[in-house]
């Protein structure tokens, strides 16, 4: 595969992660507002969020800091989609 492929894998690869992180966090953020451990839902979120996260940005990256640059890219691109898909309406 060229060069230019797996950056873009990586490009893909990071969208996927961003998407995966980011909408857990709103996930959470809903569920915790009704729930009596609220703390424990954020604490085990977060772990769970983080790990798959770093798992995903090794084994996307494979340590190149291009497909490094791509995964980030495509990550802080995820969490714009995100926020913009799970934005509250006015007046709702």
């Amino acid at each position: 595969m060229s060069e230019i492929a797996r950056v873009l894998a990586a490009i893909l690869a990071g969208m996927l992660i961003g998407v995966f992180f980011f909408g857990g966090l709103w996930w959470t953020v809903r569920k915790t507002l009704s729930s009596p451990q609220a703390a424990l839902w954020f604490s085990g979120s977060f772990l769970a969020r983080t790990a798959v996260t770093l798992i995903g940005f090794y084994f996307a990256a494979e340590g190149d800091w291009r497909r490094t640059a791509g995964c980030m890219a495509g990550f802080l691109g995820a969490r714009r989609f995100v926020m913009r898909f799970t934005r509250v309406k006015e007046g709702a």
